[in-house]
């Protein structure tokens, strides 16, 4: 029996794949609203899904590469207290880095697109890699300054 896989199925394939599997595994798998079987309404249903899924992947390509065109060249400042030879009390992470941005900058900057391989320990300042989607990156300047 021909049957679309509705979800991915371990040793016999990933969504919308279209699969030749016994009887009675398929209509296991059907039961389970796993599959459904072979029609031209489920073919037509999958290539629609399949343009919206691909469109809407097409979208959030163009946002992050606006937002990386938005943060190139901006800067973001931290205060921080510290003591004698410019260093500083704990560190400057993520979370304090994305608060910086929604005030200075008005923009929502999710702290798990930052990457840190680790926390900020000193004055100055960093640039930092933001992952903004898996083929967009952008860079953000981080001024760390003493309170």
């Amino acid at each position: 029996m021909e049957v679309i896989l509705l979800q991915d199925v371990k040793n016999v394939g990933k969504k919308g794949e279209k699969v030749t599997l016994k009887d009675g595994y398929a209509r296991n798998l059907i039961s389970k609203k796993q599959a459904s079987e072979v029609s031209a309404k489920t073919i037509n249903d999958l290539k629609l899904q399949k343009q919206h899924e691909e469109k809407v992947a097409e979208t959030k390509l163009k946002d992050a590469q606006a937002l990386a065109e938005k943060l190139a060249g901006m800067s973001v400042t931290v205060t921080v207290k510290s003591g004698k030879d410019g260093r500083i009390f704990g560190s400057v992470s993520s979370k304090e880095i994305a608060e910086a941005c929604k005030k200075q900058l008005n923009l929502d900057v999710d702290k798990k697109k930052l990457v840190l391989p680790e926390p900020i320990k000193e004055l100055g300042t960093t640039v930092v890699p933001l992952k903004l989607h898996a083929q967009v990156t952008a860079s953000l300047n981080v001024k760390v300054t003493e309170e």
